[in-house]
């Protein structure tokens, strides 16, 4: 009886899921090239302006790390129309809220008012794009903030160095192999010429999308997107290099030193494909079914039974050229960095050549279904997704598609992936240990 219940409880979960409302949204292009999507959703008196830009820390040059996130910062200082200082103070002293983002692929701005304020968020969002004050004085006060930033999250932080060591030995040739945040020494040297000239190649329209979704009407909002957008010029096309690494043919050994720390710990990582591919979801799934939360396999015989980690896991880290897959254990007690391999390990054999139980599986598909249901549940959240699946995917409609291939990925291709990837001598093992200070 029980299991008919679980079974039920299932099956009403993923039909309430599939039948959840669609997301809804129009897009075009503007003849500048700036790619438009609108989203109206009337049900709350909100609005979220955002713009995306197709620039991350892998498109710049290896001398000058750090651009994107820097420009993350430096595009928050003023405008022609904006006082130094000011942007924040508008933003809030009209009852909205914003925030921006770099990773290696993208960055993203975004504010969100209440819904008579969208004119506001869209002049905002234009003067940054068409009137930057980019000065000496912007570029010294937010060098110091960058460097703020990177001194807490980074240098003072406990296995703040853990992904940029991964990232180092598992690429050599790609930009992914260096760090957002860059190299200090890389935004000291850099000239207000090179800021200047960052700004001019990839802050233009046709390398930007706007995503306006929200209490809007439709063709008020078009009206006025072209009157704020329209006349900006269109940049030069931008030529991006494409950069393929050697395949991974034996494990790659290395140690990194970290003086925050106390606890060593392992990072057993892994080149993995494009997040556009298929594969990529899957290894969304075996991360999921590896380590999402107490009940998943390596917690509960690691941690929870045999007591031999006090923390353990696996990230899927896919990007738009490549991923990485994570494996990483910090040890309790007498137990050595290699125990911990080898019981993760164990489980990583198993995953390769046995199919996961039908109870697994169906766990990992009432996660993702949750997963995609919250993804969509806010505008703020719609605004994001149409603007990443717009500009990494290619594909805005993968807001509403993007479930259905988790839920056709089958427990043989679980296996299959596994064992296409995660083997032992395709990946790079490094022990992160204690430095003295």
């Amino acid at each position: 009886m029980k299991k008919d219940l679980l079974t039920l409880a299932s099956f009403l979960f993923i039909l309430t899921a599939s039948q959840a409302q669609q997301v809804e949204f129009e897009e075009y292009t503007l003849k500048n090239g700036m790619h438009i999507i609108l989203h109206q959703d009337n049900s709350a008196p909100v609005v979220t302006t955002s713009v995306m830009y197709h620039v991350g820390a892998k498109d710049e040059q290896p001398d000058r790390t750090g651009m994107a996130h820097f420009f993350e910062h430096l595009l928050f200082e003023g405008t022609k129309n904006i006082k130094k200082g000011a942007w924040f103070k508008i933003v809030s002293s009209n009852g909205g809220n914003n925030n921006a983002n770099t990773t290696d692929d993208r960055t993203y701005y975004y504010e969100t008012f209440p819904s008579n304020n969208l004119q506001l968020g869209l002049w905002m969002e234009s003067e940054r794009l068409l009137h930057p004050v980019i000065d000496q004085g912007g570029v010294d006060t937010q060098n110091e903030v960058v460097k703020e930033e990177k001194r807490m999250r980074v240098d003072n932080a406990p296995y703040g160095g853990f992904l940029a060591n991964v990232k180092k030995h598992l690429f050599t040739k790609h930009p992914y192999k260096g760090t957002t945040i860059g190299e200090m020494k890389h935004l000291d040297d850099a000239t207000l010429e090179e800021f200047r000239a960052f700004n001019k190649k990839f802050y233009v329209p046709n390398n930007a999308t706007l995503v306006v979704a929200g209490d809007i009407d439709i063709a008020e909002t078009k009206k006025m997107i072209q009157d704020y957008f329209g006349p900006i010029p269109r940049g030069a096309a931008i030529q991006r290099a494409v950069i393929k690494e050697d395949p991974i043919t034996k494990q790659i050994d290395a140690k990194a030193y970290d003086a925050n720390i106390q606890i060593p710990a392992i990072m057993i990582a892994y080149r993995t494909p494009s997040f556009k591919t298929r594969d990529s979801r899957v290894l969304d799934m075996v991360s999921t079914y590896l380590s999402d939360g107490k009940s998943s396999k390596l917690y509960k015989k690691i941690v929870d039974q045999k007591k031999m980690a006090l923390q353990v896991g696996a990230i899927n880290l896919a990007q738009e050229d490549y991923g990485m897959y994570i494996l990483y254990g910090l040890p309790q007690g007498e137990n050595t960095l290699s125990s911990l391999v080898k019981e993760i390990d164990e489980e990583i054999v198993k995953i390769q050549t046995e199919l996961i139980s039908e109870k697994a599986y169906q766990k990992l598909q009432n996660k993702f279904e949750n997963q995609f249901v919250n993804s969509n549940s806010n505008v703020t959240g719609i605004a994001n997704s149409l603007a990443r699946f717009n500009v990494l995917y290619g594909d805005s409609n993968l807001i509403n598609t993007e479930i259905d291939i988790y839920r056709s990925i089958t427990r043989e291709e679980i296996r299959a992936v596994a064992k296409k990837y995660l083997n032992t001598n395709q990946r790079l093992r490094l022990e992160y240990l204690p430095k003295k200070k």
